[in-house]
């Protein structure tokens, strides 16, 4: 199952995971777009991956470790998160709304874009 986790409700998902499985906010978006807008780590490893390349490097993701997924607006993310649980990744969620929703309900200093 895929949850729906809004940029505000993060720290919640976060912390109802297992006990020592720090989780990961995977970014999906194209480096110009980190670039322009990114997130600061907060209880949680940060790992940037574009789309594209996610199928040749989903070797480097640990399928035992909660993984959340943001792109710009949602949609990318639900497709990566679908891709993931198709090849084994269980803990997962879609940030719903993206890096753009992110800066409205969770940092404000992160421009929108």
């Amino acid at each position: 199952m895929i949850d729906q986790v809004r940029p505000a409700d993060l720290q919640a998902w976060i912390q109802s995971q297992p006990a020592g499985s720090k989780p990961v906010v995977l970014d999906v978006r194209e480096p110009w777009e980190v670039q322009t807008a990114s997130v600061k780590p907060d209880g949680f490893e940060l790992v940037l991956m574009p789309m594209g390349e996610v199928p040749a490097r989903v070797a480097e993701l640990d399928r035992q470790r909660p993984l959340a997924v943001l792109c710009h607006h949602g949609h990318r993310s639900q497709r990566v998160a679908m891709f993931l649980a198709g090849n084994g990744f269980a803990r997962l969620a879609n940030i719903a709304g993206g890096i753009d929703a992110w800066s409205g309900e969770r940092d404000p200093a992160v421009p929108h874009y």
